[in-house]
């Protein structure tokens, strides 16, 4: 499974990037929001810092007001993926992007429907909200398995990436249906580090080591 970080916080990208599990980024307007930069300029230095794809969203809601945005922002750099909404105008930019040799993702999915439309207009990934499922009431790891039936019944290359991820079994659970990327923010990336016997562990061990007197 690939690992992308849900963020525009360039120092969180760099420090993840570093451990070599950071396989591409996701931005959103609502994260630019919360960075209090200018969306180019992060796109540019998120682009820098991860060789993955980024994927950055149009805001337009209508077919050629999307391709203008697309052309902007596919310019910033070579590793660029256009996130574009589930919608038809979306597909059809989705479509167009896709012909034209761009990576397209497609975000605010909710239903298998979806992301059957999404396969079938080419488009390189697809965002499943798992989160945002669960919240409503209707199981996000559901939606992952029918997709993932799907896409594998018609052998289509789109990328199931779950998106909305809340918690480190959020990523376990994805990963044993096979899921090929989670996005998720860097807080949840860093708690899969985490477990209360490996802290036990490495504390018992450090204390026998002091009671040896040795140095290394």
């Amino acid at each position: 499974m690939k690992f992308f970080a849900d963020t525009a916080e360039i120092a969180e990208i760099r420090d993840l990037a570093a451990t070599g599990l950071l396989d591409g980024v996701t931005t959103n307007p609502s994260l630019v929001q919360k960075s209090g930069r200018d969306f180019i300029e992060v796109l540019r230095e998120i682009t820098a810092a991860c060789s993955g794809p980024v994927s950055a969203e149009v805001v337009a809601l209508d077919y050629d007001g999307m391709m203008a945005q697309a052309e902007k922002l596919r310019k910033v750099a070579d590793n660029i993926a256009i996130k574009v909404p589930l919608t038809e105008a979306g597909l059809k930019a989705c479509r167009a992007l896709t012909l034209d040799g761009t990576m397209v993702n497609v975000t605010l999915c909710f239903s298998a429907a979806q992301a059957l439309l999404a396969a079938k207009a080419g488009a390189s990934f697809i965002s499943p909200f798992v989160g945002r499922h669960d919240d409503v009431g209707f199981s996000g790891m559901e939606l992952i398995s029918d997709i993932r039936l799907i896409y594998d019944n018609y052998d289509f290359t789109t990328e199931i990436l779950v998106a909305s991820v809340r918690s480190p079994m959020h990523v376990v659970e994805a990963a044993k249906i096979g899921a090929d990327v989670m996005t998720a923010p860097p807080k949840i990336i860093h708690q899969l580090f985490k477990h209360p016997l490996t802290d036990a562990g490495l504390e018992a061990f450090l204390k026998d080591w002091e009671a040896t007197g040795q140095q290394i």
